[in-house]
């Protein structure tokens, strides 16, 4: 542990240090004040004799002439232990819930270690959310990253804490919930939620507010996949890690980036935001010979609901696909307000049919997607023409979308639904079209399935 005097200039969260050497990039630097008190923060660049230090804690009250800075010659760690589940921590790892730290078992760098290409395994195994959009047409498999994206005023913590609670692996399963920058009610909110509904006891949460650093931000999202990396490789749980709000993420690294004066990129973000999100979103997978595995769904607002912003673009190309919320849906009353359409997992395909859901899965997703895709353009040709220009069979899909929003799409917060249930409601929903038109699913599927809805009708 090297120590200096030399704390030359205070900017923000921001020290520098002078004449510092055999220093490391991450690594942790602890500032005393002249009452003994200790504030603790990392190194974000070393060149030339200088170091730049980013602060965890405020930097008011620092006084360079008196302050001593020590450099500890190690990075960032959480001590992990299977007792972190039923915990609630800050972005430092430290508790929120008045109980004492847990016994640890290990200390692990929360910067992780990249998987090893060769090592991965392929995800194909169904993630059951209990909710019909996701479950039916935009399926979770384990070791997938699904993003969400939300927008400002849509009920994406609701949508969230639903997933967390309703969520169903088999085996030993876990949620990870990390939260950043969200409001004192926000994070209220999540810690009642997840007691109320005895999610708690399977959890870990890791809350960080506004009023938190802003370097918790920066540092919860590691710590968080550090601990599901503990849980998934070397205690065999199946972890879901749920984030939000990414958005919030990104804007720390925005100011962090701000404040070292470094050059931007796309509407202010540092250039190396697709790798610092990739670092984060690769953590998810499952490894060759190990039990467990690390499933993510990262949950980001997008700035002024635009699909092209920097965040939800470079999240999209790292990601497996996306799970859009739409405005007018939540507008008209339907929760999940989930557009299916724009929405995509691209391992949807692994995950369902037979042996994982149910053989007829397949094909429904597909001739639901369609039905509903012509259903949307019919209604917009109604709008122009006139609901008296439209055929009978236009009428039959106009009558499909409504009662696909109605029945399939919306569903209530504590409404958990299994896959049978899922896949039946999207049958009774095919009934309404004519069965000339059903041409994605197997005749033996419509024989099986619509014979069983007319005979219930009837």
């Amino acid at each position: 542990m090297f120590k200096y005097k030399k704390l030359k200039e205070i900017a923000g969260s921001l020290v520098v240090v002078d004449g510092v050497s055999n220093i490391k990039f991450e690594e942790l630097v602890e500032v005393e004040l002249p009452d003994k008190t200790k504030r603790i923060g990392r190194v974000l660049e070393a060149s030339e004799g200088k170091a730049l230090v980013q602060m965890f804690e405020e930097t008011r009250g620092l006084d360079p002439s008196s302050a001593k800075v020590s450099f500890l010659g190690k990075t960032m760690t959480l001590g992990a232990s299977e007792e972190m589940l039923g915990r609630v921590f800050d972005g430092s790892a430290k508790p929120l819930d008045g109980h004492p730290y847990p016994v640890l078992e290990k200390s692990l760098d929360i910067n992780g270690s990249p998987i090893n290409p060769y090592c991965r395994e392929y995800p194909e195994n169904f993630v059951q959310t209990g909710v019909s959009a996701i479950d039916g047409l935009n399926t979770l498999v384990r070791g997938q990253k699904l993003p969400i994206f939300s927008a400002a005023g849509l009920p994406h913590s609701l949508l969230a804490t639903q997933i967390a609670r309703q969520a169903k692996i088999e085996g030993n399963f876990s949620i990870v919930f990390g939260a950043m920058g969200i409001t004192f009610e926000e994070s209220r909110f999540f810690i009642e939620e997840f007691k109320k509904t005895g999610a708690l006891s399977r959890s870990t949460l890791f809350i960080n507010t506004a009023s938190d650093p802003v370097i918790e931000r920066i540092t919860l999202p590691r710590l968080a996949l550090t601990a599901a990396e503990y849980l998934a490789f070397e205690k065999d749980y199946h972890v879901l890690v749920i984030l939000i709000d990414m958005t919030n993420y990104c804007e720390a690294l925005r100011e962090v980036s701000a404040s070292r004066k470094e050059v931007p990129g796309r509407r202010g973000y540092p250039g190396y935001l697709y790798t610092d999100l990739a670092t984060l979103y690769e953590r998810a997978g499952l490894i060759k010979g190990k039990k467990g595995s690390v499933t993510q769904i990262p949950i980001l607002t997008m700035p002024e609901d635009d699909k092209t912003h920097p965040i939800p673009d470079l999240t999209g190309y790292i990601t497996e696909g996306q799970i859009m919320l739409s405005r007018s849906l939540y507008q008209q009353g339907i929760y999940p307000p989930i557009d299916v359409l724009p929405s995509l997992s691209r391992l949807r395909d692994k995950g369902i049919g037979q042996g994982k859901t149910r053989e007829d899965h397949p094909g429904l997703a597909n001739q639901l997607f369609a039905s509903y895709a012509r259903g949307q353009e019919i209604r917009e040709l109604t709008v122009i023409l006139g609901e008296s220009s439209l055929s009978d069979t236009d009428r039959a899909y106009l009558r499909f979308a409504e009662g696909f929003e109605e029945k399939f799409l919306k569903q209530d917060t504590y409404n958990n639904r299994e896959i049978e249930e899922t896949l039946d409601i999207g049958w009774q929903l095919l009934n309404i079209l004519p069965r000339e038109e059903l041409k994605r699913v197997k005749q033996k599927d419509i024989d099986k399935h619509l014979k069983k809805n007319d005979e219930a009708q009837g």
